[in-house]
């Protein structure tokens, strides 16, 4: 069953190649987006600790 639903949803994303890459590239955007905010937090609090 997990075989099927996997070779289902990979069909799927080389059917919809452009919004699959879309897909990924707003997460890695939105990961990347959230570790600069953390780290940019992190240093300001560092520099007034300072």
């Amino acid at each position: 069953m997990l075989k099927a639903m996997l070779g289902e949803a990979w069909q799927a994303m080389g059917a919809n190649r452009l919004r699959s890459g879309l897909t990924m590239l707003g997460m890695v955007i939105g990961v990347g987006s959230v570790v600069l905010m953390l780290a940019i937090g992190q240093g300001a609090q560092y520099s007034v600790a300072q």
